[in-house]
Formats: C-alpha cells, structure tokens, sequence
C-alpha cells in the first residue's frame, strides 16, 4: 500500500472515529433529557468519567485481548503508515465506549457512580473485547467452527450484535440486580410515572446519535477501497423505517419517536452491507415496533425499571439486527448474498449468552461486595454524593 493511500485511509477511519466520538454527546443528552431534572448533571458526568475509564481500559487490556497488539512500541513505529493503526484503535474504543454507555441509561438515577466504574473497566477490558475478538478478528477458532457447520462465517459488520446486543444484554441484569427506582411501582400494582424531563435535550440527544451513526456504519469499512455507499443508504432506510412505525405504534409519543430511528440503526449495523435498501427499510420499521413493544411491556407489565429502555432498544433490536443480516442479506430477498441465518443464529446467540453471563458476575459481585445502589437519601436528593462537590447539590424534587 503506497503512503498516500496510507494517509487517505488513516484519514478515513479518523474521520469515522470522530463522528462515533460525538455519538457519546448523544448518548449523554438522550439521558440528560430522559431522567428527572435532579440526576441531569449525574448523567453527563457518568457518561464523560465512563469514557475516559474506557480508553485506559481498552488501551492497555481490551485491544490486546480483542487483536492481539499492544501500543508500548516507541512512538517512531507507532507512526508507521500514518498512524493507520493508531488512529483504528481509536476508532475501535468508540465501538468499545459505547458499552458503558448504553448501560448507562438503564441503570440511571439510581446506581452508584464509582462501582459503575469498575464495571466499565472489566467490561471493556475483558468482556466486550473477548466477544469482538471472536466476531472480528477470529479468535479461539469459534468463526472457523461456524463457517464448517454453516458454509459462512457470522457476519456483524457494524456492530448490530457486537456493541449494541451485548450492551443491551449486560444491562439488563445489571437493571434487575438494582432494582426499580423508588416509588416508580406501587404495592398495589400501579406506576408512578417519571417523565423525561426535557424533550428538547432528548431529542437532541437522538440527532446526535442518528447522524454519527453514519460514521459508526460507513466508516466500518475501515479502508478507503472498501468504502461503499449501499450501506449509507441502508442506514438511511431503516432509520426512516423505525421512524414511522414507533410514529404510529407509539401513538405520536415524542419519546417513542425518537428512540425509532435508534432502534432502525440498531438493527442494521450488522447487515447494512449486504441488504437491499428495501430489506433495510423493513429491518428499521420491524426494529421500531420491537421498542414500541417491549419497552411498555417491560415497564408496564413486567415492571422492569430500564429507564432509557435500553434493552428493548439494543439488546432487543440489536438481537433481531444479527437475525435480520441473515435474512435480508440473503439474495434470494435482494441482499449480496455471502451470509447464511444459522451462522447468524449461532453467532447471535453466543453474544447474548456472554453479556447476560458476564453482566450477572460482574453486577453480582460488586453487589455482594461495595454495593451498587444507592442509599434512600442519596436517591432522593437525586445523586451520588460522592461526587457532589462538582456542582451544586440539586433542589429536592419529589417523585412524581
């Protein structure tokens, strides 16, 4: 590869991880403007102290684990090709950050800020790069396995079941082990409404998230050679698609509106280089009934307190996105071809199986060890006082 197309590509993925950076703005407003007023400051300090853990925990652990290099070169030979290397490690984290970060929502207003750290330590360290080690670069020979038994390997291209499944499904023990926010359910069954305390934020929250998004799908591509446009227009569709059926299935709720187009990306991470942009427009609206769906079942029903609902919308729609690859990237629905659903099933299924395993241990120890909730008061005042002392402390609301 010659220097100039060095440059061009270390550019390339730059730009990508740039974009996914700004993703985590979006992260932190969706929750800034879905919890009440006094946990606000809680959730944009989580959110920003999450990714900085992060960074030093997939610099110096999860990369390795995940590809097998490390970064303690001199500086002379970490700059080789432009830095290509540098900069796709740090377009890497911003896959890797998100993890934290999804779990962030729904274990919001009530979990403590420094155990939370530790979990995004261990599970950026260890848990999510053992998985992407797997999906991405072939390790412990489980792709090898799949491709024998099913004639292609499991194919994830951005992320569907990657980043978003096993962000969903770490969360949600780590949303049963803390229990529900209190006041949110009465003992005769009813809900206490929380309602979000501003639409605008989380709705700004949402735009950040869904034009970055076009980094976190394109930019997969890593190279410039390998760039394609299908899979821009693929997210386009199953964004618009998960727009219109959370419109309607959500009775015009501005909450459900806006988690649509999250839930149509969701799912098309995995298959949006292989789909038809018709199979991506039904991928994103199938995505948006999904939240619609489990979100009112989860909190109405089963009375599982996930603030942001983020299991519905990436455990859940991430789930269905690696499903959806087999289905819609087949050619005999438009798709490329090169993918089959059992590879994807199994594949899939792997994902779910390690996050849910993973968030139990590390939820379950942290408990039984320095607790991961927080007290009556501190819940009620609306914060971790542990980290008071950055602003002032929130006026006393009482639960609606």
């Amino acid at each position: 590869m010659g220097g100039s197309n060095n440059a061009a590509d270390a550019l390339f993925i730059l730009l990508g991880a740039i974009m996914i950076l700004a993703m985590h703005a979006g992260f932190a407003f969706l929750e800034l403007g879905t919890v009440r007023k006094k946990n606000q400051v809680n959730a944009l300090v989580k959110i920003l102290a999450d990714f900085a853990i992060s960074t030093i925990a997939y610099y110096f652990v999860g990369y390795s684990v995940a590809y097998g290099v490390n970064f303690f070169a001199s500086a002379d030979v970490l700059a080789a090709k432009n830095g290509f290397e540098l900069v796709k490690f740090f377009f890497l984290l911003t896959f890797a950050a998100a993890i934290p970060a999804i779990i962030s929502g729904g274990i919001a207003e009530r979990a403590r800020f420094y155990p939370q750290l530790i979990a995004t330590a261990a599970l950026v360290g260890l848990v999510y790069p053992f998985f992407e080690g797997i999906a991405w670069n072939h390790r412990f020979g489980i792709q090898d396995w799949i491709r024998t038994a099913f004639a292609y390997e499991f194919h994830d291209f951005a992320g569907s079941v990657v980043v978003h499944a096993v962000g969903g499904w770490v969360a949600l023990p780590a949303v049963l082990l803390l229990g529900a926010r209190r006041g949110r359910y009465n003992k005769n069954g009813g809900v206490s409404a929380h309602p979000p305390s501003s639409i605008p934020f989380l709705a700004l929250g949402a735009w950040i998230l869904t034009v970055g998004w076009f980094g976190f799908n394109v930019m997969s591509a890593q190279t410039l050679d390998k760039m394609n446009g299908l899979v821009a227009v693929n997210s386009l569709m199953a964004m618009v698609g998960g727009t219109l059926v959370a419109l309607m299935l959500g009775k015009n709720d501005p909450g459900f509106v806006y988690n649509g187009p999250l839930a149509g990306l969701v799912a098309v991470c995995a298959g949006s280089d292989l789909m038809h942009p018709l199979g991506a427009l039904v991928t994103g609206a199938i995505a948006g009934g999904i939240f619609v769906w489990m979100f009112t079942l989860t909190q109405n029903k089963w009375k599982i307190d996930d603030v942001l609902g983020v299991w519905p919308l990436h455990g859940l729609c991430g789930t269905w996105g690696g499903l959806a690859a087999g289905i819609f990237g087949l050619k005999a629905l438009g798709g490329t071809g090169g993918v089959s659903f059992g590879a994807q099933l199994v594949g899939t299924a792997l994902g779910v199986l390690i996050a849910v395993v993973s968030g139990f241990v590390i939820y379950g120890i942290l408990k039984k060890t320095v607790g991961i909730r927080l007290d009556a008061e501190q819940e009620f005042e609306g914060a971790d006082l542990s980290i008071h002392h950055i602003t002032a402390t929130p006026e006393r609301e009482s639960n609606w």
